[in-house]
């Protein structure tokens, strides 16, 4: 029998945190830190999972998770780690709104690590074309949601509380190179004002617990 093919994951927001990874990948290989160049990391759009768990603020619009978007001369630290390819399933649906890309990324030293997939910025009319407009339909349009992917820099849109605060612990507790990269490498919708800017204007977000229902899985 020939061993299963292992894919690496890279982990820009709630895959900082290993104790998120593991709700996917309870056997995920190698949790580790990693660097990715030739993107950005931004709070550019909107998934449905956070109205779901009522963790969104429409009239702030604060609703939008991270994706990686392709830019020169960007870059940022992230996490690897390897899975089972037969164990992906779980994961498309997880994060069912990128374009879910394979990367180049380098390891911590220097070196080249290999391709890893990356949640990548796609587009509605992706997202139709890929899953139906029924679901599209279902899953934002019924819940509020009038687009995921086609908001404009200056729409103001800002990120999910609750879920910034999870990406900011996690990318802290892997240290201070993780934790300044996430700070600095990530940008808000506008792609000019930085998570550290950001934080400044709204300490709140840090001191502002999540429902308890879900302060374990958004814990960091």
């Amino acid at each position: 029998m020939q061993p299963p093919k292992m894919v690496t994951i890279i982990g820009l927001g709630s895959l900082l945190s290993e104790r998120s990874s593991r709700v996917t990948f309870p056997n995920l290989k190698n949790f580790r830190l990693a660097v990715v160049k030739g993107h950005r990391r931004v709070f550019a759009h909107t998934p449905s999972v956070f109205v779901q768990r009522g963790i969104t603020d429409e009239e702030t619009l604060q609703m939008a998770s991270l994706s990686a978007e392709p830019n020169e001369g960007g870059k940022f630290m992230a996490t690897a780690f390897e899975v089972e390819d037969e164990g992906m399933d779980a994961f498309i649906e997880r994060e069912e709104e990128f374009d879910l890309r394979m990367v180049p990324y380098e390891e911590l030293d220097g070196s080249a690590g290999g391709l890893g997939m990356l949640c990548c910025c796609s587009s509605d009319d992706a997202y139709i074309e890929r899953w139906g407009a029924e679901r599209f339909h279902r899953l934002y349009t019924e819940m509020g949601i009038r687009t995921i992917w086609d908001w404009p820099i200056d729409s103001g849109l800002r990120p999910c509380a609750t879920y910034l605060r999870h990406c900011a612990l996690a990318a802290e507790k892997l240290g201070p190179a993780c934790h300044d990269s996430f700070l600095d490498e990530t940008f808000l919708c506008c792609r000019r004002l930085t998570i550290r800017q950001y934080l400044a204007l709204h300490p709140e977000v840090l001191t502002t617990l999540p429902p308890e229902s879900l302060r374990e899985r958004y814990g960091g």
